[in-house]
């Protein structure tokens, strides 16, 4: 699979079309943050009318997938509630990237972007959620974008960079 970094820049995104949009959702971030915190603010409240109306909680294991209209550059956007952000760790974002993979897997999804579960509240550090969704995303082809700032793109470079000198 191949993996591309994208900035958390809704210029970009519109650059760079993708099949879905993968957003992981705390139920206790609010108001929604980082890349779920763009789409919502291009989705016109969307997402925030969804989390008032108790249709969109952030319990763990909650799909849900949306229509992007002509807002988002993406066919769909899937978001997946994580539960609680406190004592959030590796291996909870581990299980958490297989189930988001297997969940757009089987809704024939091979192209998508995602920010990793726990970046946009600092939760998971970048050079580690990086070694994560490498390690989980590493089978078969297709393309993964992940999202995010400046400073956690830096720092996921700098791991790419040292990992095309090992191979």
């Amino acid at each position: 699979m191949k993996l591309s970094l994208l900035p958390l820049d809704l210029g970009k995104w519109d650059e760079a079309p993708r099949e879905a949009l993968l957003l992981p959702v705390f139920s206790d971030e609010r108001p929604l943050r980082g890349a779920a915190g763009l789409s919502d603010w291009r989705l016109c409240g969307r997402l925030t009318r969804l989390c008032k109306a108790g249709r969109l909680v952030g319990s763990r294991g909650e799909t849900m997938m949306l229509p992007p209209g002509r807002r988002l550059p993406f066919k769909r956007v899937f978001l997946f509630g994580l539960g609680p952000s406190s004592g959030y760790r590796d291996t909870a974002l581990r299980d958490d990237l297989r189930w988001m993979r297997e969940v757009v897997s089987a809704a024939g999804v091979r192209d998508f972007a995602l920010e990793a579960p726990g970046r946009a509240t600092g939760v998971i550090g970048a050079r580690r959620a990086l070694e994560v969704v490498l390690e989980e995303t590493d089978r078969g082809d297709g393309a993964v974008w992940l999202i995010d700032g400046p400073a956690g793109h830096k720092d996921m470079a700098e791991l790419l960079r040292l990992q095309g000198r090992r191979d």
